[in-house]
């Protein structure tokens, strides 16, 4: 596949913060990327070789977007599959697949998945509306979650009574076995076309209380080689179970008993995986590169302990960007900084992240919580 030459076009759905930094590195390989997004101020809108406006969910605009790709991928998982499908037909090269991308984004049916394959998730059963759920009153409490598009900690909420179900989703839900898990942890696997398959080490997250987003993710996991090895092959069993062709990032539980129990799956480059730009060999950017042109997998090895910090908008602003005390960031040594390039800010939205690296993981866990303190998102 001459990825290199101007007549080959890689086509992306998707013009966020992942898409600008897969961009960055598809650069390096003088690879066209032509991305198709909604929002003329996306991240990727400045820098996409081609950028259209349009909507990724519709099935035209889909289909002509896709028809001159020789290789179309994804940056959200919230996309036409029945456009990417036709397109498929039509002879364009669409990684991740089309059918895999319909079972990832219902979470029903990832759980589904993960019973039928022997695959360790917590305990669920399956709901379609807000009344029934009064049908399993036994299982209290539970995580309701949505079974289609949620995402960034939307589309979960916490049922522990009766009287919560008033609360609850009027829709379609997975109910989920609350978990007493010790901690949260995450493994991002490749696979190429030609089935080669690479895992990155384990990190560790530690999310946002409010917002329920990660807050900070450390790298390596401090977890024994007993519970990283199971990791491994885990995330590897569910990336060749499902056959899929570039990214996927699994997350997990760690019980405190020691188990570890898959809680879900993003088939994309993903929020686990940043520090992979300064921390590892190849980033998990120029990985998914690679895995969608089948190309030779790159080395994942940790070149440094990292730890990555995301930079979300403060509560209380919503406006044009201001970023109070970034120079001083700026300035702090390991400190890498990446703003996605979102002119407008919102309470709890990413808009940024910074990676520190340092060969103690704790002096670089201790400098993130300093940034933390020091840079904040506020609005004009």
């Amino acid at each position: 596949m001459n990825f290199y030459s101007k007549n080959f076009k890689l086509g992306m759905l998707g013009g966020g913060q992942l898409g600008k930094m897969f961009i960055q590195e598809a650069v390096n390989y003088n690879v066209q990327v032509c991305v198709l997004d909604p929002d003329s101020n996306a991240p990727c809108s400045l820098i996409a070789h081609e950028f259209q406006l349009g909507d990724f969910k519709d099935y035209q605009t889909v289909v002509d977007f896709g028809r001159d790709k020789n290789v179309l991928t994804i940056e959200i998982e919230h996309v036409n599959t029945d456009a990417l499908k036709q397109l498929e037909i039509e002879g364009v090269k669409v990684f991740p697949q089309p059918h895999i991308l319909e079972l990832i984004k219902d979470k029903g049916l990832q759980k589904e998945f993960y019973r039928e394959n022997n695959i360790p998730t917590a305990p669920f059963v399956l709901a379609n509306s807000r009344a029934e759920l009064h049908e399993h009153l036994q299982n209290f409490p539970f995580m309701q979650k949505a079974r289609t598009g949620g995402y960034d900690g939307k589309g979960v909420y916490a049922l522990k009574s009766e009287s919560d179900i008033e609360m609850a989703f009027d829709a379609p839900s997975v109910l989920e076995e609350f978990v007493d898990f010790d901690k949260e942890l995450s493994v991002i696997v490749a696979r190429n076309e030609s089935g080669e398959v690479a895992t990155y080490p384990l990190v560790e997250l530690e999310f946002n209380p409010i917002a329920n987003l990660v807050e900070y993710l450390k790298c390596p996991a401090e977890v024994s080689t007993e519970i990283e090895e199971k990791a491994q092959a885990l995330a590897i069993k569910v990336a060749e179970k499902l056959e899929i062709v570039g990214l996927l990032a699994v997350e997990f539980f760690l019980t405190k008993s020691g188990d570890l129990l898959v809680n879900e799956v993003a088939p994309r480059t993903h929020n686990s995986g940043h520090q992979t730009i300064e921390g590892n060999v190849t980033s998990q950017f120029e990985q998914h590169l690679r895995a969608v042109l089948n190309l030779p997998l790159g080395d994942t090895s940790i070149i440094q302990p990292s730890v990555m910090l995301n930079i979300l908008g403060e509560p209380n602003h919503s406006g044009e960007a201001i970023y109070e005390n970034l120079e001083k960031v700026i300035a702090m040594s390991k400190v890498h900084v990446h703003l996605y390039g979102k002119h407008l800010t919102k309470p709890y939205r990413k808009m940024g992240h910074v990676t520190i690296t340092d060969a103690d993981i704790n002096k670089a866990y201790d400098k993130a919580k300093e940034v933390n303190v020091l840079l904040k998102v506020l609005s004009s």
